[in-house]
């Protein structure tokens, strides 16, 4: 029991500093959290992980969030610390929701240890101080109070969406700047105006955000629309891309075709940054070049980055804007941003802030383009402009209660590799669910009727989309259960999203065992769910792997000439699938993870997203 994992997640940690000599540096480390320790590993792609550290639960005499002013000096800039012994762990996470559950969950674990103190220092301590009090003693006892109830739950961990987590924000953090538009559905909602500031109320609802305009007004706005105002954060630059693949940016690059079309994106390494440039300049065969650059840091503190060792400035934003008037050493200067995402705006988690039932007469339905296990798909309109995927529930298939909880579920999930839903429809019979529409149908037909038109590039690009979905569902202790090929779709540019939750279940303990009878698809189903129809994230990450045989045979049928009965004998025999010819040896060594036999040997889907990510930028 005390082995059992609750959170593991990529984070980067501060060292400790446990002797006078030992450098103030950061590092990346695979976190992992059990019920008896928190560990963390040094992670390099294809070799097996080496534990760098540990800390017993027991000894833990404070865990809380770190708020402070000062510039973070790596790319995850949201810090929380865990007092122990005589040492701090600064550890920092990729975002609010991440720090959230790692000290939601710490907090539950430790909150009846003996050895918690009553205050604790809310910001860093630092040149021999502690900022928040000017103490100079590293131990000295905290100047706040420390609850380690707050935001600690009684339920067993890790929580369902349906948990609102308070994410504290800062004063400091509650300007926010729109990246997008957003006009107003109904009187609770506010209009949002593109690059104006407003002032964050309450953010407790992860999707829909109450905020403030500069006359006062309130109303809720969806949150993917807004970025917070920092210097560091460089999401509110047309020029910045964090979620792109190095072959995606070249796509990209390639499509704007002109000198000096760039963009800045997250490296494969967390903390770093990339620009990417396009240039003819370096042609002798009048093919264009992308030229990647990785942005430098210095190694005193706080940072400072540079491209050229000559140009070292304060912050990326003002080291991009030298960069655009001066070449200073790149191919060319940087002449025009290219975006892959500020043209079209993220879609909304739901229709609008708190409408889950859509009104029949607002759909219209214009043709039938396919079925499913519980009944009929139409292409249709919402609101007579929005084209949407009705999906039908034939009577029978499922009970109301059973209904109304998956549309509950699929509500509160919402991430732009999802195929989100917009809404149900109870008045008429049959009752339907109302989703995003995706152009180009299912992923397996696609793949099958594209093929041999499709680089290795754009198909790791596919693989990593779904592992994008799959990683937010793992985070949110969703399990998939029926993940392949056929049922996600494509939209453009060959973006996919995960689809059909019609066989998901939402579950506190991150296992489901079905009931006696229920169909499950063999050849996609790790060990576990063929032998005992026991589900879990793990024997997702089996058919992931799957998924991706898929993806490089360019939609061929999994064990295509064998029975199920055959599928089960040769698995449990340890044999596998083979390696499809457009599968480089890593992208193949990646499936062979993720059908290991025993499924805590099995990457988590945070994990596999580095690898393909590591994968993408070196080896494919």
């Amino acid at each position: 029991m005390n082995n059992c994992v609750l959170l593991e997640e990529l984070l980067i940690k501060k060292s400790q500093q446990k002797r006078r000599t030992s450098p103030s540096n950061f590092k990346v480390r695979f976190f992992v959290l059990t019920k008896s320790k928190l560990a963390y590993y040094e992670h390099r792609h294809g070799k097996k992980r080496t534990l760098k550290g540990s800390v017993e639960l027991s000894r833990i005499k404070c865990v809380e969030i770190v708020k402070s002013d000062i510039i973070i000096p790596c790319q995850y800039k949201y810090p929380f610390q865990i007092v122990h012994d005589n040492y701090i762990l600064y550890v920092f996470a990729p975002n609010r929701e991440s720090r959230q559950r790692w000290v939601f969950t710490l907090k539950e674990e430790t909150r009846n240890n003996n050895s918690l103190v009553s205050k604790c220092h809310p910001d860093f301590w630092l040149d021999g101080k502690w900022r928040c009090c000017a103490q100079t003693e590293k131990m000295a006892a905290g100047c706040v109070e420390y609850d380690p109830t707050k935001n600690a739950s009684k339920k067993p961990l890790p929580p369902t969406p349906e948990d609102n987590w308070k994410l504290l924000l800062d004063p400091k953090e509650a300007i926010v700047i729109a990246i997008y538009d957003y006009e107003a559905q109904n009187p609770q909602e506010l209009t949002l105006q593109y690059n104006e500031e407003y002032y964050v109320i309450d953010s407790s609802e992860e999707h829909w955000w109450l905020i403030q305009d500069k006359n006062g007004h309130e109303g809720y706005v969806p949150s993917s629309y807004l970025a917070e105002k920092s210097p560091e954060n460089l999401q509110i630059y047309e020029w910045y891309n964090k979620n792109i693949s190095r072959s995606k940016a070249e796509t990209l690059l390639k499509d704007e075709g002109r000198e000096g079309a760039f963009m800045v994106r997250d490296s494969r390494q967390p903390g770093m940054y990339t620009v990417s440039v396009f240039t003819k300049a370096l042609s002798t065969d009048n093919n264009p070049v992308i030229k990647h650059y990785h942005i430098n840091e210095t190694t005193d503190f706080p940072k400072r980055y540079y491209l050229a060792e000559k140009h070292v400035f304060d912050c990326i934003p003002e080291l991009i804007n030298y960069h655009q008037h001066n070449a200073a050493g790149l191919v060319t200067r940087l002449r025009y941003a290219v975006s892959s995402w500020r043209k079209k705006a993220p879609i909304t988690a739901g229709l609008s802030y708190g409408k889950l039932v859509i009104n029949p007469s607002e759909l219209t339905r214009v043709q039938e383009i396919g079925s499913g296990q519980f009944g009929v798909v139409y292409l249709g309109y919402l609101l007579e402009k929005t084209k949407v995927a009705i999906k039908t529930i034939r009577e029978g298939a499922m009970s109301e209660e059973d209904f109304i909880e998956e549309a509950k579920v699929l509500m509160k999930l919402s991430h732009p590799k999802l195929v989100q839903l917009y809404g149900v429809c109870f008045e008429n019979t049959p009752i339907c669910l109302v989703f995003e529409f995706m152009e180009n149908g299912c992923l397996s037909d696609y793949l099958r009727s594209q093929r041999g038109s499709f680089s290795k590039e754009t198909l790791l690009g596919m693989c990593q989309d779904v592992c994008e979905g799959m990683a937010y569902l793992e985070q949110n202790s969703v399990i998939h259960r029926d993940l392949a090929a056929r049922n996600c779709l494509v939209g453009e540019s060959h973006v996919v999203k995960v689809s059909d939750f019609g066989m998901s279940r939402i579950v506190l303990d991150d296992q489901y065992t079905s009931s006696t009878g229920t169909k499950f698809p063999v050849k996609w189903s790790a060990p576990e769910v063929f032998s005992y129809s026991h589900y879990s994230t793990k024997s997702d990450v089996w058919s992931f792997g799957v998924l991706m045989w898929e993806v490089f045979s360019e939609g061929k049928i999994p064990y295509e000439n064998r029975t199920n009965g055959e599928v089960v004998e040769e698995i449990n025999a340890g044999f596998r699938l083979y390696k499809p010819k457009l599968a480089s040896k890593a992208i193949y060594e990646v499936m062979s993870h993720c059908w290991r036999m025993r499924k805590d040997d099995r990457p988590s889907f945070s994990v596999l997203l580095y690898q393909l990510s590591e994968i993408s930028e070196f080896d494919l």
